[in-house]
């Protein structure tokens, strides 16, 4: 029987090559001892040159790490989100509210907080009868029919430019309050989008309904 201080001193006075092989099971591969080849008494490990398979764990754990990098960047190309135009038409309200050209929102629709950002801001006239502003940011809180707290929407009344603060849609018109005044024009007016600088108008050709007066003035 060979025990074991005779294998340990065997293997003291011994030249040995260990190498390592790979095996069908991907366990921790075995040295194989072989009897002494060179007189320097020298321990020689050989490792074969072609890398063993990487253990299943190994891939599990890869897997795990980058599946939600490949998840989210999936999301971020083929989710489709509404519109800022899409969002304001589910509200009832004509998408003409809002220029072209409308870069992006933000929605809370728990609150109703709302936002629209532009490129920047924004100045049309509508058949020389009134002009209005926009600000590059336009915020406020939105409902079916209404749009309150509004703020960076703003229209010229004589002189002055007061600041539109309420828009609520009452049947086939839409009612616009600065707060000391309020005017109704038909919803018609507002299927198309006006650009910044023309308005409707912007090739000469009539878009808009045709307002003779500015009906803020006559409100007063």
């Amino acid at each position: 029987m060979v025990t074991k201080s005779a294998l340990t001193n065997y293997f003291s006075k011994s030249h040995y090559v260990s190498y390592r092989v790979p095996t069908t099971s991907q366990a921790e591969i075995n040295k194989i001892y072989l009897n002494p080849v060179n007189k320097n008494k020298k321990r020689i490990l050989f490792t074969p040159s072609r890398a063993t398979p990487m253990s299943f764990t190994a891939i599990f754990t890869l897997f795990l790490i980058l599946s939600p990098l490949v998840t989210s960047s999936s999301l971020t190309i083929t989710d489709n989100l509404p519109t800022v135009y899409e969002i304001i038409a589910g509200y009832n309200f004509p998408i003409g509210i809002l220029p072209k050209g409308a870069t992006g929102y933000k929605l809370d629709k728990t609150t109703g907080e709302f936002g629209a950002f532009l490129n920047g801001s924004c100045s049309f006239s509508v058949e020389g009868s009134y002009q209005l502003n926009y600000k590059s940011t336009i915020s406020g809180y939105i409902s079916d029919n209404r749009l309150k707290s509004l703020s960076g929407v703003s229209v010229k009344v004589l002189f002055f430019w007061l600041n539109i603060v309420e828009v609520i849609r009452n049947g086939d018109e839409l009612d616009f309050s600065v707060g000391i005044a309020s005017a109704s024009f038909p919803i018609d007016n507002f299927y198309e989008c006006p650009q910044c600088g023309c308005g409707l108008n912007c090739n000469n050709v009539e878009l808009a309904t045709k307002l003779r007066s500015n009906p803020f003035v006559s409100s007063f």
